[in-house]
């Protein structure tokens, strides 16, 4: 019986010093180039919620006002990770960076829009023929914009275009500074919000689909491939949340954002907020590298294999029904 108690004993000591062992593994430090877009809602969540710490993730957030912007500080070294919409990768890669997707986590056709003002004598799409555009060159908002365009018979020389940054366009546009601005949710909200009738907005859901992702350099992937399925694994679980629940998810970005919460619920269920990788991405981003290279030519530049450019290994291994990129 002695005998017996002591083994007992024994197994219980190496237990707690396995769960000893296992809760001082060394906690990772990660800085994330973040924008306060509402795409990257899932990434506040985790953030806010500690799924990333529960993951053994320190995550260290560096906030951008874009995702252009944001992708442009990570490929510069001052981040690990970054958060971006599909067309700053796409001229990212045109001009020889090496960014790799390795999840969106947001997508939606009915981010991005026009609005203009009715006392700018614009009714209709062909009446922007002559105004004063506002735009934000490098992101999908001027993606959208070229498409609009196009399914409209309007010519970029139509229009007078001034770049503006997406939280300029509102005092731009009600100052009469510019007569339109092309731009995305919650700047594109706000702004119809604040002009009421005299305001008209086109949003046109067949033209594009935006796609946010969250993004890496190769070289950091291959190094940390266990941080980066931490990560996954976090985000799965803020996704998990604000599908369950949606009142509290909408509740903690009007806070976090600082935005309406009225406009969050008109808009949260034209929003896809899915950690995946799908055949989607890879014809988005093909086709906004045809656009890129007709319209903003990159000397030399050719089609990319975007399948180079996306990491699957990271969420296939933790949630395989995720992937649906045809990968092979």
């Amino acid at each position: 019986m002695l005998k017996f108690m002591i083994i007992l004993m024994f197994i219980g000591v190496l237990m707690g010093c396995r769960n000893s062992s296992r809760n001082k593994e060394p906690v990772r430090k990660v800085t994330l180039a973040l924008t306060s877009q509402t795409e990257a809602t899932l990434v506040h969540l985790a953030m806010a919620k500690g799924y990333f710490t529960q993951e053994g993730i320190r995550m260290q957030p560096l906030m951008h006002a874009t995702g252009r912007a944001a992708l442009a500080s990570m490929l510069a070294g001052r981040a690990d990770l970054a958060t971006a919409a599909d067309t700053p990768v796409v001229f990212a890669v045109l001009t020889g960076e090496k960014p790799v997707i390795v999840a969106s986590i947001f997508s939606s056709n009915k981010n991005n829009g026009v609005i203009a003002g009715r006392d700018r004598g614009v009714v209709v799409p062909h009446d922007l023929k002559g105004k004063v555009v506002g735009y934000t060159p490098g992101t999908s908002s001027e993606f959208y914009m070229d498409n609009f365009l196009t399914a409209n018979a309007i010519l970029r020389g139509d229009m007078k275009l001034v770049a503006l940054k997406p939280e300029e366009m509102q005092n731009a546009l009600i100052s009469g500074k510019i007569d339109a601005a092309v731009t995305w949710n919650y700047y594109l909200a706000n702004i119809r919000k604040r002009l009421g009738s005299r305001g008209v907005t086109f949003i046109d859901k067949q033209i594009y689909t935006e796609i946010f992702n969250l993004v890496a350099g190769r070289e950091y992937v291959q190094k940390n491939p266990m941080v980066i399925r931490q990560v996954v694994r976090a985000l799965l679980k803020a996704e998990k949340f604000a599908a369950e629940h949606p009142d509290e998810a909408q509740a903690f970005v009007a806070t976090e954002l600082r935005i309406d919460k009225s406009l969050i619920a008109e808009l949260w269920s034209e929003f896809n907020f899915r950690v995946s990788l799908d055949q989607l991405l890879l014809l988005v981003l093909e086709d906004e590298s045809r656009w890129a290279m007709n319209g903003h030519p990159v000397e030399g530049a050719k089609m990319p294999n975007y399948l180079n450019y996306i990491h699957v290994d990271s969420l296939r291994g933790v949630k395989p029904e995720a992937v649906t990129l045809i990968s092979r």
